[in-house]
């Protein structure tokens, strides 16, 4: 159930394939799926990155540290803050007032837009937060969208830590800090929220202002119901 295979299919375009792989020399063996981000808590963007510079970065846009890597025809915007170790992939849109806080690997072709927050999280090629979103210590899969003001919330008000629960049974995670699963083309509508934990197969979708929890098969639609009430005003 919770292998990455079942989540994320289209790796083209993601500068470090060798994350996903079952073992990986000096950081913990890929069982579930979210042993990956037990892998980028322990340092693995800082340890692979080579620092460059090959994208436009405009006047205004701050980058914080030497440990960052922006690739070709990726893009910068003014107002900006990028702070490392972070890798940015090919043909990125970065947008004014984005905020990537560091151990963060974003694939080809994706947007992180105005006040977008992102921290040691990854976003697959084509992946988008491009309006208001947090997200943190999150996977979003290929073409996965987050709606404006949508948040993947990663941490426990107890700091305890995040336990899976899938029907009856539980899945120790030994994470505290954990945010979403997001399967390809997963889309999220406005100012949804995820608590921490939650996962999500391929071509999930989740109506505006729904906060959700647990764990949701491919194709699932989590729909939010509200009963509105108008009335004339009267003097």
């Amino acid at each position: 159930m919770f292998e990455f295979k079942n989540f994320f299919r289209r790796l083209k375009g993601f500068p470090f394939p060798e994350l996903f792989e079952a073992k990986l020399e000096g950081f913990p063996d890929l069982i579930e799926v979210w042993d990956i981000l037990k892998r980028i808590q322990k340092g693995f963007v800082a340890k692979r990155l080579k620092p460059q510079i090959l994208g436009f970065v405009e006047e205004g846009a701050i980058l914080k540290g030497e440990d960052i890597f922006i690739g070709k025809n990726s893009r910068v915007q003014s107002g900006a803050m990028i702070v490392g170790p972070t890798v940015i992939g090919n043909n990125v849109e970065i947008r004014h007032g984005a905020y990537i806080r560091g151990h963060v690997i974003i694939g080809d072709d994706a947007v992180v837009g105005h006040a977008s927050e992102i921290i040691r999280s990854i976003l697959l090629p084509d992946a988008k937060a491009p309006h208001f979103n947090y997200v943190g210590d999150s996977i979003l899969g290929s073409k996965v969208n987050l709606g404006a003001g949508t948040k993947l919330s990663n941490l426990k008000n107890d700091s305890s830590e995040v336990i899976i629960r899938e029907g009856e049974t539980r899945h120790e995670t030994g994470l505290k800090k954990f945010g979403a699963i997001l399967g390809d083309d997963c889309m999220l509508g406005c100012n949804s929220v995820t608590n921490p934990g939650t996962i999500m197969g391929p071509n999930c979708r989740v109506y505006p202002n729904a906060t959700v929890s647990g764990v949701f098969p491919a194709m699932t639609i989590v729909k939010l119901r509200q009963q509105l009430e108008s009335t004339t005003i009267t003097n």
